[in-house]
């Protein structure tokens, strides 16, 4: 399957996470490098296995996030994407959290990834680390000086755990700017991880723009099936580890548990 065959209108795509345990730099790394490599490429295994679409990898155990990754954060994420890059054959993405547009799409070059996700393409949002400004042009451009043009972005509109500078503006506006400034997808979720993402909300997005939308956040066994007959794909993360904890592994059976909510 190509980034191509994931990124359709009418599918029913799961993409799953794999959250990478704190890298290098970070308040949370405890100086096992091969662990971080180990633990990522673990859950892309167990995530191809249960049968979802594709993957994410992501530096989830960053916490606190800054916009921007530093060197260590880089070389690391890019180190653990490779690998997983090599473990698994299905479509893979990078997410450099929190809105890393550059390093996602370098990093994404280096592993051959086949797509990034974009948290903050077009809104101007607050969040714990100040003000981020979209980058859907920087973006963009970056993306053609790499000649990177088959790698997709998927671009999250009024993205989780942040609020928007312009509360005003409404999903629908902020979903047709990202899809008229070059978003390949459009990502909506709830305001937190684990929260479900409003289904009125998905169809509101759906009737503006032309490329699929995916639910972002809180699809789980028991609400798949609903979620999936309006949006065209989830990224599904904390509900696949046990407990909802996310530095536990990927849980084979939870996965297998929400694929199966889908038939």
């Amino acid at each position: 399957m190509s980034s191509q065959e994931i990124l359709r209108v009418g599918d029913t795509t799961v993409i799953g996470m794999v959250h990478c345990l704190p890298l290098p730099g970070t308040a949370g790394f405890d100086g096992d490098f091969d662990k971080i490599i180990d633990h990522a490429v673990r859950d892309a295994i167990t995530l191809e296995k249960a049968g979802v679409d594709a993957l994410i990898v992501e530096n989830m155990g960053d916490t606190p996030f800054t916009a921007l990754l530093s060197t260590a954060q880089v070389a690391a994420l890019s180190a653990a994407a490779y690998a997983v890059r090599q473990s698994v054959k299905i479509p893979i993405g990078i997410d450099a959290a929190f809105n890393d547009c550059k390093a996602s799409l370098s990093i994404a070059g280096m592993a051959g990834a086949d797509f990034v996700r974009i948290p903050v393409f077009v809104d101007t949002v607050v969040f714990t680390d100040g003000i981020i400004n979209p980058v859907a042009k920087e973006c963009i451009d970056f993306r053609k000086q790499l000649g990177l043009e088959h790698v997709k972005i998927l671009a999250d509109v009024q993205v989780k755990h942040a609020h928007m500078l312009l509360p005003y503006i409404t999903i629908e506006q902020s979903a047709k700017e990202a899809a008229d400034n070059g978003a390949d997808g459009i990502i909506v979720t709830g305001s937190v991880i684990g929260e479900e993402t409003p289904l009125d909300m998905i169809a509101r997005v759906k009737k503006v723009v032309k490329v699929p939308v995916l639910a972002g956040s809180g699809v789980k066994a028991s609400n798949i099936k609903a979620q999936m007959e309006t949006a065209d794909g989830a990224i599904i993360g904390s509900s696949l580890k046990e407990g909802g904890i996310l530095t536990n592994p990927i849980s084979y059976d939870l996965v297998k548990e929400v694929m199966d909510g889908l038939k």
